[in-house]
């Protein structure tokens, strides 16, 4: 197997390396496994989406990848952060 093949275990692995990231970036902790591969596959096709609307290409790879799902999952939990700023969150 190419160990660059964006197989549903790649994007599994950069999805929750991404999403964890992310998540101690912007909140300072996870939210859990599950949810942090969401948040990280979810911010891979956003980063992908707005690098490619942006014209910057990043080369392929495992860098490359979980660089452009990291950025993506930190505008998602930004704006996340931003629309649910009016709830109240449990301590």
């Amino acid at each position: 197997m190419d160990p660059v093949s964006h197989g549903i275990i790649f994007w599994l692995i950069i999805g929750g390396i991404a999403g964890a990231l992310a998540g101690r970036i912007v909140d300072g902790g996870g939210f859990g496994i599950l949810v942090d591969i969401i948040v990280g596959i979810v911010g891979a096709f956003i980063g992908g989406w707005l690098g490619g609307a942006l014209g910057l290409h990043l080369r392929s790879g495992i860098i490359a990848s979980l660089i452009t799902a990291l950025v993506g999952a930190i505008i998602l939990l930004a704006v996340l952060r931003l629309f649910g700023r009016g709830r109240a969150r449990a301590p």
